[in-house]
């Protein structure tokens, strides 16, 4: 047990943790892990490639060497770690834009104003940004790329894992609602050859999609444009991954609805998120729904969340799927 003094030790030094991601999006922004090889490299040879000053690049690599980023190799010298790599630009899968994304000032002023959450009951967005979270994107060009790039990148990690651990049928279409780059629906339509795919997203999210190119799935999909809180494509299975968490329940039962409305009979609703589990285990979800509550109006929900949010929608909770990642498969019928 800790005493009074290493309790107080402890959460102040835990209070100091945020400067760990802020090192971790300069070295991003900087591109530091791009110019490292496989060996060891100076930190003046480093800083005179990313155009940085050489003594607090050589500050902020040090940090990351306390979390395995990099590691020191000797006075003055860094090289990257199995987890680093991760960092450049070109790695297979790489972090890069997903730490971007997540440290950007959309999400990190936001974080830093948590307390107006707690005394106003709503998302600290608006009082900073002056409108809210996805009207300032619709406003903001750049910051809106950042996201979306970000977002697919995340993605990455997640869509093939996902798709293989849900056992899809052998025919229909599969709707993506909200599909953004269309990676987890280019997974899908991978794993089943007879299915036919749609990418429904708003016009400047479609333009980036990553379909266009993929012979394996060419003539098999098509781009749809609109509006999921005013109506869907019809289609047999529905994949609505990381959107919801966006959402209050009001309007993610109004998508939801949307989607049960158009869809076929027999069909399902895939709602795929992470599943708030119950007790005080670190679980990613716990985390993303406090960026939900600072920068947008959505959250995290758990089991007996989604099942309320779909009962409002005229849906039944069917069973959840998990996957090799941190989300969850929730599958939805019509209730009728």
């Amino acid at each position: 047990m800790n005493t009074p003094r290493q309790s107080a030790a402890r959460l102040i030094d835990e209070a100091m943790g945020y400067q760990f991601p802020a090192a971790l999006r300069a070295a991003a922004v900087v591109r530091v892990a791009d110019h490292m090889g496989d060996g060891d490299e100076s930190v003046e040879r480093l800083a005179k490639a990313t155009g940085t000053d050489a003594r607090n690049l050589g500050r902020v690599l040090r940090l990351l060497a306390t979390r395995g980023v990099v590691e020191e190799a000797g006075e003055g010298r860094f090289r990257l770690t199995v987890t680093g790599q991760a960092l450049r630009s070109n790695a297979p899968h790489s972090a890069r834009d997903a730490i971007l994304m997540l440290t950007d000032a959309t999400m990190w002023r936001c974080a830093g104003e948590m307390n107006r959450c707690l005394t106003d009951g709503g998302s600290a967005f608006p009082t900073i940004f002056g409108t809210t979270f996805f009207e300032y994107f619709a406003r903001d060009a750049e910051t809106a790329a950042v996201f979306h790039v970000g977002m697919a990148a995340m993605s990455d990690l997640e869509n093939q894992p996902i798709a293989a651990a849900y056992d899809f049928p052998p025919t229909g279409t599969v709707v993506d609602v909200g599909g953004g780059h269309g990676g987890l629906l280019l997974e899908v339509l991978r794993q089943g050859p007879g299915l036919h795919g749609v990418l429904y997203d708003q016009a400047h999210v479609l333009a980036g999609n990553r379909l266009d190119d993929q012979e394996d799935v060419s003539g098999r999909w098509s781009p749809v444009e609109g509006d999921f809180f005013s109506s869907v494509p019809s289609g047999d299975i529905y994949l609505i991954k990381r959107i919801l968490h966006d959402w209050d329940d009001e309007q993610s039962a109004t998508i939801l609805r949307n989607c049960r409305q158009a869809m076929a009979p027999g069909g399902r609703i895939l709602v795929i998120d992470a599943v708030v589990p119950p007790g005080d285990l670190p679980h990613q979800s716990k985390t993303i729904d406090l960026m939900m509550m600072s920068s947008l109006v959505g959250r995290e929900r758990t089991e007996e969340d989604f099942a309320q949010v779909f009962k409002e929608a005229g849906l039944r909770l069917q069973r959840i799927v998990p996957t090799p990642t941190v989300l969850s498969v929730v599958e939805a019928v019509s209730a009728e």
